[in-house]
């Protein structure tokens, strides 16, 4: 296992945030998200990165983010910003650093060694929104043995554009990925959240879209506005039917009749020891989820 995987930490929602805008961070203190992720890419115009870095460190030193992880998304390595981004970030107290256009086992390798001087519990997360990328899927998350990879978050906007694809409701086009980048990442320990959902004004039509993330297995979503976040977490908390099923299967393999049986009835249905560890997963999320409140 991963020695940064978080198991059955909750990671529903990650609000995506420019580091440039003070007041957007402050609200984010009071916000229901999850994760928070200091934004120095995408959100942040060329001539104004080396403010937004300072003012990411300055934010993550102040702290006040209770519960929430807190992560600073930088430049690519390659770029005029990302040898001090890295620095940057190795130097603070921000849970974790997310990183762009990764494609290949030797980009994780180069991030991580960038992350060296970090406190022991800096976590790497990286983005899957390349070609490249989708092509390298097992190979990537296999470097999570030996590196500070914990997390990836799918970039269905890049991918659209390099695929030349239409980011559609259903997203078809994307869908084969989707399924294969949450395989590649169970199979390494990894926690996987969906990417946004650009229309933030329909709440129906992103909360159709995070439940067809949750379909395909994902722990959350990525945010780009704090309307997204309710629906987001709860499509992304164990339901009430959910938990009355994991309380059942868990008491029915606890009576004494059942001891040591690999598989028993449960309401009429066929139940092994892999659902129990389902149930017994699908309490502890929901345990976690109701200290944090």
């Amino acid at each position: 296992m991963n020695a940064f995987a978080q198991d059955n930490r909750p990671r529903r929602s990650a609000l995506y945030l420019p580091a440039s805008n003070a007041k957007a961070i402050a609200k984010a203190r009071t916000l229901p998200c999850d994760m928070v992720v200091l934004d120095l890419e995408d959100a942040v115009a060329p001539e104004a990165k080396a403010e937004a870095r300072a003012a990411a460190i300055a934010a993550v030193a102040e702290g006040g983010f209770g519960h929430r992880e807190v992560a600073i998304r930088t430049n690519g390595i390659d770029t005029e910003w990302g040898a001090a981004d890295l620095a940057a970030v190795a130097a603070s107290q921000a849970d974790a650093v997310l990183v762009p256009k990764v494609n290949s086992p030797e980009d994780i390798a180069r991030y991580d060694a960038a992350l060296s001087p970090a406190h022991d519990r800096m976590q790497l997360w990286t983005m899957i929104e390349t070609c490249e990328s989708v092509g390298n899927l097992p190979r990537l998350a296999a470097t999570a043995r030996t590196t500070r990879l914990s997390l990836w978050i799918i970039g269905t906007n890049d991918l659209a554009k390099e695929m030349r694809a239409q980011l559609t409701p259903c997203r078809t086009p994307f869908l084969p990925f989707l399924a294969m980048a949450v395989a590649a990442a169970r199979a390494h320990g990894l926690t996987i959240l969906d990417g946004v959902c650009n229309e933030f004004r329909d709440l129906d039509l992103f909360e159709a879209e995070a439940r067809q993330g949750l379909m395909f297995g994902f722990d959350g979503k990525s945010l780009i506005h704090p309307a997204q976040i309710e629906p987001c977490n709860t499509v992304f908390s164990p339901s009430t039917d959910d938990l009355e099923w994991a309380q059942g299967v868990i008491a029915a393999f606890g009576l004494l009749e059942n001891q040591g049986k690999g598989a028993i009835r449960v309401d009429g249905k066929m139940t092994e020891l892999l659902h129990l560890e389902q149930a017994r997963r699908l309490v502890e999320v929901a345990q976690r989820i109701k200290a944090m409140k």
